[in-house]
C-alpha cells in the first residue's frame, strides 16, 4: 500500500462517512470525505442537477484537488458503491482500488431506492420528515441498538440531506443498474483493479453479488454483528476493517 494515496469515502444514499475514528485508523493516508451534490454543505443544489453521472463529475474535480498526479483508494457504501464503480469505469487509471460497502450491483439491491423513487415530492419529504422526528425509530427499523452515540450521528445523517436529493439519486440508481450496461462496467473494473467486497454479517444475505463478482474480487470480508449500516453500529469496529481491507493493496 502506497503510504500516500488519499482514500475517498462516499455515502450511501443517506447520511456521511466522515468520521473520526476513519481519520484515525486509516492514518498516514490522507482521508478524504467530499460532499456529494446535494448532501451537506451542497444540499442547496437542486434535484433536478443531482444524479449519479453529475456526482462522478463532481467527484473528479473534488479528487483532482487532492490528488492532481496521483490515484485514490476509493470506499463506496451502498449508493455510493455505484457512485465508486462508474467513476472508475470513467477515469480507470486514477482509482488504485474499490472497497465495496455493500455496494448496489443489481435492482434487487436498490429495493429502498425503488420504493423512494416512486413516492410523490410530497411522500419523499414526509418520510424523512418523519425519520428525523424520531431517529431512534428509524435506527430500530435497521436493527441498530440503542445508545446516544448513535442516535446523535443517526440525526446528523438525517439532516445531511433533503428528501430531493433522495429521490433524485434513488431514481438515478435505478437507471444506472437496471441494465446490461452496468454489469459490464462493473466487470471491466473488477478486471482491471483490485476490488474489495466488505458485508455486514446479518446483512450479507440480501447482498445480492453475483458469483463471478466474488470469485474476481480481491476478497470478501464479513465484518460481525452488524448489518447494512455497520459504520453507524461499530465505526471503530468498521474503520479498523477499511484499514485492513486497504493494508492489503
Amino acid at each position: 500500500m502506497h503510504k500516500e494515496t488519499p482514500v475517498v469515502l462516499i455515502n450511501g444514499l443517506i447520511g456521511c462517512l466522515d468520521h473520526c475514528s476513519l481519520h484515525k485508523s486509516l492514518c498516514p493516508l490522507p482521508v478524504v470525505v467530499p460532499d456529494l451534490l446535494g448532501y451537506g454543505h451542497l444540499s442547496i443544489v437542486t434535484p433536478s442537477c443531482v444524479d449519479i453521472p453529475s456526482q462522478i463529475e463532481h467527484l473528479h474535480r473534488e479528487i483532482s484537488e487532492c490528488a492532481p498526479a496521483g490515484r485514490v483508494h476509493l470506499v463506496g457504501h451502498s449508493v455510493g458503491g455505484v457512485v465508486a464503480m462508474l467513476y472508475a469505469r470513467r477515469y480507470l487509471d486514477e482509482v488504485a482500488s474499490i472497497t465495496s460497502v455493500e455496494g448496489n450491483f443489481s435492482l434487487k439491491d436498490a429495493f429502498w431506492s425503488s420504493s423512494v423513487a416512486r413516492m410523490s415530492a410530497l411522500e419523499a419529504e414526509a418520510l424523512l420528515g418523519g425519520f428525523r422526528a424520531n431517529p431512534r425509530a428509524w435506527m430500530e427499523r435497521a436493527g441498530i441498538a440503542f445508545s446516544q452515540q448513535r442516535l446523535e450521528v443517526a440525526a446528523t445523517w438525517l439532516a445531511h440531506q433533503p428528501s430531493g436529493t433522495l429521490q433524485a439519486m434513488a431514481r438515478s440508481v435505478l437507471i444506472e443498474t437496471g441494465g446490461d450496461h452496468y454489469r459490464d462496467a462493473l466487470k471491466t473494473v473488477f478486471s482491471s483493479i483490485p476490488v474489495h467486497l466488505l458485508a455486514g454479517e446479518r446483512s450479507r444475505a440480501e447482498w445480492d453479488v453475483p458469483d463471478w463478482a466474488i470469485a474476481q474480487s480481491a476478497g470478501m470480508t464479513i465484518m460481525r454483528e452488524v448489518g447494512h449500516l455497520m459504520m453507524l453500529e461499530q465505526p471503530q469496529a468498521f474503520a479498523q476493517e477499511i484499514a485492513q481491507i486497504l493494508d492489503q493493496v
